[in-house]
């Protein structure tokens, strides 16, 4: 049983950007770090304890960076924790920070973490290697084939065509106009991604996400405290988190309880979330979600796992323009998301930052009017983990 609710009372990011010329790595998590501080009014003797979050750090090419940045984040003398679960990491550090507090272990709590994923010349690379080596990473797999398998499943179980991911691109450019940290925004048609270079079937190249670096930084804190240091917290009122088994042949077929393609994760993830949260109809009660989608085909099963509308629905919902930023319907991404900046050490942090961010209305020229409820989620491995986060302007 949670002994106290955990509260979000400061958020500090860095721009995102293919590369950082005039920071090293730690100059990064100390520049997100400090922000995040000075949006709380804290300094880091408020800090009772450090959550690093951090996913492969070959992708920038020093071997368990945690230790390099401890002392530039304030975490000499105090204890200091890296979380790694891949993509999800962020999503995961977030988590471990509530768990710390509502446990009453620690009162206050910073999460930070930083990405340079292009300083590695083949991010894929790196990437084929979290597959068993006898039976899945001699099959030429990374994370854009696997998911090109998982979306050319989903297209022939409920017809979904590539026009309609394409779709979900052009919001996602459009909206991260209105976010300063974005790393690619602007707008681009349905024919520029339709006719951007082939990747892999059915992904073009504006179907996903960059290569991007920058960092990110929160401050979390109890009921007590936040009440003295900020106006409107954003309270972590529901949070869950399920693991698959890394196979993914054994997550699809006639012997499986779960379906790869739909990302199943999150139906589990999301009934245990709402139910602390209180949440019974998420599309009447959340008016917005921060999902990871490092891929234009991520977002409706995500959607449709969240029980947010029927499976199959999610692409029709989008054509009519119910997920717009000011769409009528729930904001999906109004951050432009993980296809505009996928810092990957931090962008389940991103997702939570900016989800916290609509609550306490501080998203600036994206900020969605009437807000209470948000939601974030991150994903990691071969869409092993999943991570669901619910975040409320009331405790």
């Amino acid at each position: 049983m949670a002994r106290e609710t955990a509260a979000v009372i400061g958020v500090g990011q860095t721009p995102y950007r293919i590369h950082h010329a005039d920071k090293t790595y730690v100059e990064l998590a100390q520049a997100a770090a400090k922000i995040a501080l000075d949006d709380a009014g804290m300094t880091p003797d408020d800090i009772d304890a450090i959550v690093f979050s951090m996913a492969p750090t070959e992708f920038m090419g020093v071997n368990d960076v945690d230790r390099w940045a401890n002392a530039h984040v304030w975490g000499a003398d105090k204890p200091f924790m890296r979380i790694n679960t891949g993509g999800a990491t962020g999503g995961s550090a977030a988590q471990a920070a509530c768990d710390f507090i509502c446990s009453g272990v620690y009162d206050t709590v910073l999460v930070v973490g930083a990405d340079r994923v292009a300083e590695t010349p083949d991010a894929q690379h790196i990437l084929n290697l979290i597959w068993d080596p006898f039976y899945e990473q001699d099959f030429a797999l990374n994370t854009i084939t696997m998911t090109a398998l998982a979306a050319q499943r989903y297209m022939a179980r409920y017809g979904v065509s590539e026009e309609q991911f394409a779709r979900v691109a052009v919001r996602a450019r459009r909206n991260a106009v209105g976010n300063a940290y974005a790393h690619l925004k602007g707008e681009i048609s349905i024919e520029d991604v339709m006719t951007s270079r082939r990747i892999a079937w059915p992904f073009k190249k504006f179907d996903i996400c960059p290569r991007s670096s920058g960092a990110a930084a929160v401050v979390m804190t109890n009921k007590k405290i936040a009440a003295r240091q900020c106006a409107r917290p954003a309270f972590v009122t529901g949070r869950s988190a399920i693991s698959h088994t890394v196979f993914m042949g054994d997550r699809l077929g006639l012997w499986s309880d779960t379906e790869f393609a739909d990302h199943d994760g999150f139906w589990m993830a999301g009934q245990a979330a709402y139910r602390q949260a209180g949440v019974i109809d998420p599309w009447r009660e959340i008016q917005v979600v921060e999902l990871y989608d490092p891929f234009s085909s991520f977002q409706f099963p995500q959607l449709e796992a969240l029980r947010f509308c029927a499976a199959g629905r999610a692409a029709a919902i989008s054509d009519a323009g119910g997920l717009d930023l000011q769409g009528g319907g729930v904001a999906v991404n109004p951050s432009g998301g993980t296809l505009c900046t996928n810092p990957i050490g931090v962008t389940g942090l991103v997702r939570f930052i900016e989800a916290a961010a609509q609550v306490m209305g501080r998203a600036g020229d994206n900020q969605v009017s009437g807000v209470h409820r948000a939601l974030a989620t991150a994903i990691g491995g071969s869409t092993q983990f999943f991570t669901c986060t619910v975040l409320s302007d009331d405790a």
